[in-house]
């Protein structure tokens, strides 16, 4: 049921998502560049791709892109852009059970994926295991409040304003999903977000009675908190 929630979101905003991608993809870019340092001949896997957007910030950093979601509207956004970037390929796949082989990437990542997948420890196990012994796994998404009645209100927002929505993870629950996965985190990075509410809830496709709702249960000063997280799979 969730999937079906998560299609019929993104199905409605597949075009405005895609538009947010190319408008930021420079920026992404630079930014994923400088906290990865790829050495160039990286293949790559983008679980939860979206339009495309971590997978085309990263497609002139590295030799392949496999990006891979679960929204057919998505992925047709993205392979209209694919073609200035003829080392990504797309297939449509659910995060917590991907149709690669054990160890087939170098590098497998996801971009603010976790808070829409039901079972986020899983989509965490599948980027390990499609990631070769020695390998890295990219991990960028909205983190909650340690505090845990904030991180009920921040949820409890997003979920009013994108039904998709599932929960933020905060960084001790993220950070523990790595280590139950044996990685070993080599890098973090946190950022705060502020944008216009309108322009965010446009996004989303929230309207009407569902808008209203979602603006009164706003966070006072609400900011989004982004976690960028770099960890190693062990060699042995």
């Amino acid at each position: 049921m969730h999937d079906e929630a998560v299609r019929e979101r993104f199905a409605r905003t597949a075009d405005l998502v895609a538009e947010r991608e190319e408008a930021r993809r420079v920026e992404l870019r630079q930014a994923v560049a400088s906290f990865l340092e790829p050495a160039g001949d990286e293949r790559v896997l983008d679980s939860g791709t979206g339009t495309g957007a971590l997978a085309f910030a990263l497609a002139p950093l590295v030799r392949e892109v496999v990006g891979a979601d679960l929204v057919p509207a998505l992925l047709d956004q993205a392979r209209q852009r694919a073609p200035e970037f003829p080392n990504v390929s797309f297939v449509e796949a659910d995060a917590t059970h991907l149709p690669f082989a054990s160890g087939s990437f170098d590098l497998a990542g996801c971009l603010r994926t976790l808070h829409h997948v039901g079972r986020p420890e899983l989509a965490v196990a599948e980027l390990v295991r499609v990631t070769r012994p020695g390998g890295r796994v990219l991990v960028i998404d909205q983190i909650a409040p340690v505090d845990p009645l904030a991180a009920v209100e921040l949820n409890r927002f997003e979920r009013a304003r994108d039904p998709s929505h599932t929960r933020a993870l905060a960084d001790v629950d993220l950070r523990g999903l790595f280590e139950a996965n044996g990685l070993v985190i080599r890098r973090t990075r946190f950022t705060q977000e502020q944008s216009d509410l309108d322009a965010y809830l446009d996004l989303a496709g929230c309207e009407g009675e569902a808008r209203e709702r979602a603006l009164a249960l706003v966070p006072r000063g609400y900011v989004r908190t982004v976690g960028w997280y770099l960890a190693a799979k062990p060699s042995f």
